[in-house]
């Protein structure tokens, strides 16, 4: 009995971890006939496992059930799990934190004592630093844009801007971006005629959904360059553009998130897109790069903060 429960755990997990076996493969891997992997598949399905036969491959696969039975996790799988819900438990999706404390607890419960004790280590080493969670999304409103992306159907939603101007929006919507501590909508403008981004706590979603829509190719082909490009450039009201004479993957692990965009040039340089509240804000911004560049454009302020930095640092040697 007990070979056979370790046996139906292995022909599980195989399941879960493959997208088809044939029963010769299972057979072998299993070290037992294609019989006995038939009467096993049976015993999977009479305990609510939904392992479909593959026509004409005599093979297996695991599919969708109409309920959630038991999942083998692995040793990093189960780590991975428990670090994700308590993450999303003070995350920025409101409504989830006591379903992911359920969930959480239940887990918990059953982790070995290895792997608690991993857990554990890792939380109670681990501090939650920086500024204030950003405002909160709730699941439903961010399910409803999904499906809306999903169906490609047209939206009209109500919006504030940053300045709190409102206004109503008919838009295509393309996807939705987690970025920093907001959520933030990726669409078409119909109105403006030109791509947008909203931020998804400052909306509020109309229904029913508009007509459907035939999606259109997003700016540089994908949807996080291009909020990144509105995030650090276009949203501020000093914006800057500047050759960097080293190599765009050079340079990428120095320009953190939300501070630019960098654009291949060649081997040997790349462009740096870039914005801030103040020209002096771009120019420790464009330093911290440590590297050399060439100012492109910008604002006129921006070359006098220049030379007023390098001369305070000439002072600051002498």
């Amino acid at each position: 009995m007990l070979e056979t429960s370790a046996r139906l755990l292995k022909l599980l997990s195989l399941l879960q971890t493959h997208h088809e076996w044939s029963g010769t493969e299972l057979a072998e891997r299993l070290s037992v006939t294609t019989r006995t992997v038939r009467r096993d598949v049976e015993r999977l399905r009479d305990l609510g496992y939904p392992v479909h036969a593959v026509q004409g491959t005599a093979g297996y696969v695991l599919g969708a059930g109409a309920v959630l039975p038991p999942l083998l996790l692995d040793d990093e799988e189960a780590v991975a799990v428990v670090v994700g819900l308590r993450t999303a438990a003070g995350g920025s999706v409101a409504g989830i934190e006591e379903a992911s404390l359920r969930a959480l607890s239940k887990l918990e419960q059953v982790l070995p004592s290895r792997l608690r004790h991993r857990v554990n280590t890792l939380h109670t080493a681990t501090v939650r630093a920086g500024a204030a969670p950003g405002p909160q999304v709730s699941a439903e409103t961010l399910m409803s844009i999904a499906e809306a992306c999903r169906r490609h159907e047209g939206m009209r939603i109500d919006y504030t801007s940053h300045h709190g101007a409102e206004t109503t929006r008919a838009v295509e919507p393309h996807s939705l971006v987690s970025f920093g501590r907001h959520w933030y909508l990726v669409a078409f403008d119909i109105d403006r005629d030109d791509w947008r981004t909203f931020r998804v706590d400052r909306l509020v979603a109309r229904t029913p959904t508009g007509p459907r829509f035939t999606p259109r190719q997003p700016p540089y082909d994908d949807v996080a360059t291009y909020l990144a490009h509105q995030l650090s450039s276009r949203t501020w009201p000093y914006q800057a553009t500047v050759t960097l004479h080293e190599s765009a993957g050079a340079v990428a692990e120095r320009v953190w998130p939300g501070m630019g965009v960098v654009e291949a040039i060649d081997e040997d340089s790349c462009l740096l897109h870039l914005g801030a509240d103040s020209p002096s804000s771009l120019v420790w911004m464009i330093t911290s790069v440590g590297t050399d560049f060439t100012l492109v454009s910008g604002p006129p302020e921006l070359a006098d903060a220049f030379r007023a930095q390098a001369a305070r640092c000439l002072r600051a040697v002498q």
